[in-house]
């Protein structure tokens, strides 16, 4: 019995302090991503040169059950300011519910204002949104192709901010930057805005301006037709069909240009399922990219080391996630094993390194609140922490993810319901589409309350160190746990 609890305490042991190492890794990666943006911030990309003559864009706007949200998409593409002449606008249709209807009556509408715009309907999915967009390069000769998600209302200015970047024939594809429809309508929608400003601000401009690889994002971009076609077309073996082309296509020579000053808007989740539906898509199908590009950047003798360390970074960012778990689990058994060092000394330790990584995190998302709000961020920081706290209740959710993605499990796409919801107050419960509740939701409410539990014994023994931290990470899983049981609210579609 002796030689099992050794045994234990050291292979406990190896995996909390592999797991903190791991962990410390990624936070010191944001420290670095955080350094080479403000070092490039001011930057502003410009093309080579502009057209004499604009070339011709598809814009292609793949739906699939969308009848709140196609109509206010269909209408603001219509809207962009481009030679009518030039522009071709395919509605990529799925959609099994009334969405049809809804698009054809705007198509037909739009049409007969002069503009060429069609409805390409599907009576399958085979291959998903990827089988969409690969349909619509049939049916178009277009050597530019501009994509939205149902969910964005793309400026009129789009594609004059972006088309003359391709007058450099090594440009395959330009990303604008993510704004927020409904950055204000919840808690949730709030804490949301913060972790994408973050991404899309820090991570896609550091990338960027450090002439690594980055992603196209599946929408808010043009890419160049030859640049689709030669890194082998639309694929649907993963579940980011946008994260694998971008790189497939940067392996190939293209080179992708990101403008975080040009903003699209798009609709923020506003039921908790739904954004843990989406986050597990992302965190799945960027392990199944990893799985399959990874090792061909890391073989490639051309690149160098910055690029391929940087892309290990990035597609393998959905590790943290049960990194993150495994820490949290073994706090208190480790802490037991070890107690012969004393229970502050552990708790201590847990603190420091634990706090380390949050400080990472809060001068992240805060360079990012910078950007987007100048000199009234300070007036939005306080939800960072609500913002993080999310980041650490969805672990479950996420682990779940990157675990099937390495087990190689399979799954659909699945789509983010979209409700047309952007003022407080705004109904959505009633409405159609949902999102189902997941078991991980048991899981995350089960840790909520072990973490209860914990601080209730902190504060009972005196151990008043331990106590902001389980009730920070307990905050997390609560909150996110509650919000996926809970049954919709039917007045205001609200639960938090």
């Amino acid at each position: 019995m002796e030689h099992l609890i050794t045994t234990a305490k050291y292979t406990l042991t190896a995996l909390y302090v592999a797991g903190f190492v791991l962990l410390c890794a990624f936070g010191f990666h944001r420290h670095y991503l955080s350094s080479v943006f403000n070092k490039n911030k001011s930057g502003v990309p410009r093309p080579v040169r502009r057209f004499k003559k604009l070339p011709r864009v598809t814009v292609q706007l793949p739906v699939y059950n969308e009848m709140y949200v196609a109509s206010r998409l269909i209408k603001a593409v219509c809207a962009i300011d481009y030679p009518v002449e030039l522009l071709h606008i395919q509605v990529l249709d799925d959609s099994t519910d009334s969405t049809t209807e809804i698009a054809e009556a705007s198509v037909r509408e739009f049409r007969s204002h002069g503009l060429n715009i069609e409805l390409i309907h599907r009576n399958n999915r085979e291959g998903f949104k990827a089988g969409a967009l690969a349909e619509g390069l049939r049916h178009t000769d277009s050597e530019l192709i501009a994509i939205f998600d149902a969910d964005f209302i793309p400026p009129s200015d789009f594609l004059r901010q972006t088309v003359d970047f391709f007058t450099d024939p090594n440009v395959g594809g330009v990303q604008v930057r993510w704004g927020h429809l409904n950055r204000d309508y919840s808690t949730l929608t709030k804490a949301q805005s913060i972790l994408l400003d973050g991404h899309f601000i820090i991570e896609q401009s550091s990338r960027y301006y450090g002439g690594m690889f980055f992603n196209f994002n599946g929408t808010a971009g043009v890419l160049r037709r030859r640049c689709i076609e030669s890194a082998g077309g639309w694929q649907h073996d993963t579940l980011t069909e946008d994260l694998d082309l971008s790189y497939r296509a940067q392996l190939k020579g293209w080179r992708f240009i990101y403008l975080k000053d040009v903003v699209a808007d798009a609709e923020l989740p506003v039921d908790m399922n739904a954004f843990k539906a989406q986050q597990h898509r992302w965190t799945k199908g960027a392990i199944q990219t990893a799985k399959k590009i990874l090792p061909h950047i890391l073989k490639n003798p051309s690149l160098p080391y910055k690029v391929k360390i940087e892309a290990a970074f990035h597609l393998l960012g959905g590790l943290s996630y049960p990194l993150l778990l495994m820490v949290l689990l073994l706090m208190t058994p480790v802490a037991y094993f070890w107690r012969s060092l004393g229970w502050e000394k552990v708790i201590l330790l847990n603190l420091i390194a634990i706090s380390a990584g949050t400080l990472s995190l809060l001068r992240f998302y805060s360079i990012a609140l910078k950007e987007v709000y100048g000199q009234g961020w300070k007036r939005r920081a306080h939800h960072i922490p609500v913002a993080i706290a999310l980041g650490t209740g969805i672990a479950v959710n996420n682990t779940k993810a990157v675990l099937e993605a390495l087990l190689g499990k399979s799954s659909e796409f699945t789509r983010t319901p979209k409700f047309a919801v952007t003022n407080k107050g705004e109904g959505w419960a009633h409405k159609n589409y949902t999102s189902p509740r997941g078991f991980t939701a048991v899981l995350e409410l089960a840790l909520g309350l072990f973490f209860t539990a914990l601080t209730l014994y902190a504060l009972s023994a005196g151990h008043i160190i331990w106590v902001p931290l389980a009730f920070y990470i307990q905050l997390g899983f609560l909150y996110t746990s509650i919000s996926s049981l809970l049954p919709r609210h039917k007045k205001t579609g609200r639960v938090d």
